[in-house]
């Protein structure tokens, strides 16, 4: 090893120390076979990973506010039947949030963490539609209602004026990609934001088209996933729509991802062609170097990481 390179290894450590204020929640497929999935934290240099959920059902996090962790959960419902929780970094303080079911998608808050805007479902009818939860009360109210649509992994604007979401008119036809949308918080002027290219066939009906997107406040853009040329990247878009290029070159396949909060750090789920492992990567934005933080030797899967404040 170079004596270049074992600095940089130092730099990237003694940076993420600097930064333990965090640690990076994530989904693992504990017992996949018996619909078990949990939720792990870890710290920022992949040391102390801890199961945090610790219970047989299906755990998802996609969200954090500061040190309050959210994740969806079956527990106590029917099988896949999904309602918000919360908990802390370290699994401590669960506690059910609303009623209202969900659908398993991401989310976003504004208002100090008061408000929550989340994909939801009534009944067998009203499915996948914007719904605005009071993090307080568990109180809900509907955004949107289009039958047979798909409204999905909705964001806050940093100020709460505008929401942008993965939006698809006909939820159940194979044949029409997602995008993402953009419109004020109030549900009114509504338009697209992305489009993915038609010419591009490297795609299967179920893969992402435009992932779940991260409104970034440093930077000011938003970013997403998208599966063109057959590789899933990361792609960012402005927020007025009228700029849209590809974030970064790594070559393993990159999927769901999370901003620190203060900007300086990109987590990101990466697997291997073959698709033997999904591992969890951490970027520091401003350098660009990446280092791994999940052991290949645990578990095959580890998904979706979220940021959450320890401090």
């Amino acid at each position: 090893m170079t004596k270049k390179i074992i600095f940089i290894l130092i730099l990237f450590s003694i940076t993420i120390f600097g930064q333990s204020k965090y640690k990076i929640a994530y989904n693992v497929a504990q017992d996949s076979k018996n619909d078990d999935y949990e939720v792990y934290s870890m710290n920022l240099d992949g040391t102390e990973r801890k199961n945090i959920t610790n219970h047989k059902d299906v755990a998802w996090t996609y969200y954090a506010w500061k040190k309050r962790l959210f994740f969806i959960s079956d527990r106590d419902a029917c099988k896949r039947c999904y309602f918000l929780y919360e908990m802390d970094a370290n699994g401590n303080n669960i506690k059910k949030i609303s009623d209202l079911r969900l659908e398993d998608s991401w989310m976003g808050s504004r208002n100090n963490g008061k408000e929550m805007i989340v994909s939801g479902r009534i009944g067998t009818e009203t499915r996948f539609q914007l719904f605005i939860i009071d993090l307080q009360t568990g109180k809900y109210r509907q955004l949107t209602n289009e039958k047979g649509s798909a409204f999905r992994d909705p964001s806050f604007s940093p100020n709460g004026k505008q929401i942008v979401y993965v939006y698809k008119k006909e939820r159940t036809n194979r044949e029409e990609y997602e995008d993402l949308w953009i419109m004020n918080a109030d549900g009114t002027n509504r338009r697209r934001l992305t489009t993915y290219p038609k010419n591009d066939k490297s795609s299967e009906w179920h893969n992402y088209h435009a992932g779940p997107p991260h409104w970034v406040k440093k930077h000011n853009f938003i970013t997403y996933q998208s599966v063109q040329n057959g590789k899933s990247s990361l792609f960012a878009v402005a927020p007025d729509g009228k700029k849209q290029w590809k974030l970064t070159n790594n070559e393993l396949a990159e999927g769901w991802h999370d901003w620190s909060p203060d900007g300086n750090w990109l987590a990101i789920d990466m697997n291997d062609k073959e698709e033997k492992e999904f591992g969890i990567w951490l970027m520091n934005w401003k350098t660009k170097e990446l280092k791994k933080l999940t052991n290949p030797k645990d578990f095959k899967s580890r998904l979706s990481p979220v940021f959450v404040e320890v401090k």
